[in-house]
């Protein structure tokens, strides 16, 4: 029998997590932002539509309105991203010490199983406020405190949590797939913990699990973004909004803004992933993360 593997500080993954989300969200926050644009533009009625795609949607914004404006919304994700990062990785990695066979294993079950629900806790903690603002800023085209203003006084309180059933199955299957992926791809490429995980072995295992999860679950991220956008009313709730689209707009609708979200969260993912793992084991030369 193996000898378990020796269970880390809880504070470690989350005080990494916290790091590297901030990281993440300022580089890749242009893709977020055209990702989010497409998704909220409905192609029902044939509506025409300003750009197709990230590099006409990027061309577009920097020629209208300005290359500034690339980062409308990205305060409140910032703001939410730091504790997200952390949540989830710190959740993560108690979850998987709880699921853990006698040997220290975990099947990718399991790793799935805890990657569920650290998504769907931040989803249900950080997340579906952060995005419903996010998503009205960006559509609105107003600044973070501007747009929350108008979100309280035209909505309520309620306003700032609604998508949140639809945020959790996104957040909660989208860190599933993304924890699955890349502890398998971790297991295999350092030979079960044999081999250190370099650098870049991190950059492309989590480039891999972005895109792994992108494929699997860009549904459930379109019908979020109707949820949270400024026309959420027209939905009576996550399934409709589901029934909505599939029949006004069919099922490619569901694939909406694929490409840049591949495009933001493919490189995204890559960097949190190496830096949080950089970051850990930076961490671990302190005693107070031993």
């Amino acid at each position: 029998m193996s000898t378990p593997p020796k269970k880390k500080n809880p504070w470690t993954p989350m005080a990494a997590g916290c790091i590297a989300g901030g990281i993440e969200a300022t580089a890749v926050w242009p893709m977020e932002f055209i990702k989010t644009q497409l998704q909220l533009q409905s192609g029902a009625k044939g509506a025409a539509l300003p750009y197709n795609g990230m590099i006409s949607g990027l061309s577009y914004y920097t020629r209208t309105t300005g290359f500034l404006s690339l980062y409308r919304g990205l305060t409140p994700t910032l703001v939410g991203s730091i504790p997200k990062a952390g949540i989830r990785f710190g959740l993560n990695s108690l979850i998987k010490d709880k699921l853990r066979d006698e040997d220290g294993k975990l099947t990718p079950g399991k790793n799935f199983v805890a990657g569920l629900g650290a998504g769907v806790s931040e989803a249900l903690i950080i997340v579906a406020p952060v995005e419903t603002v996010k998503t009205k800023c960006i559509e609105l085209n107003m600044p973070f405190v501007k747009g929350f203003k108008h979100i309280i006084a035209t909505e309520g309180i309620h306003g700032i949590y609604l998508g949140a059933a639809a945020t959790a199955m996104k957040q909660g299957s989208n860190q599933g797939l993304r924890f699955m992926w890349f502890n398998e791809y971790k297991r295999i490429v350092t030979d079960d913990g044999e081999k250190k995980l370099t650098p870049l072995m991190g950059l492309f295992g989590g480039m891999s699990a972005g895109c792994f999860s992108t494929l699997g679950n860009n549904p459930f991220d379109v019908v979020k973004t109707r949820m949270q956008g400024t026309k959420s009313k027209q939905y009576a709730g996550t399934l409709d909004c589901f029934k909505q689209v599939l029949a006004k707009e069919g099922a490619g609708a569901f694939y909406a803004g694929i490409v840049p979200r591949l495009g933001r969260v493919v490189p995204g993912q890559g960097i949190i992933f190496m830096s949080f793992e950089t970051i850990v084991e930076n961490l671990e030369q302190f005693a107070i993360f031993q």
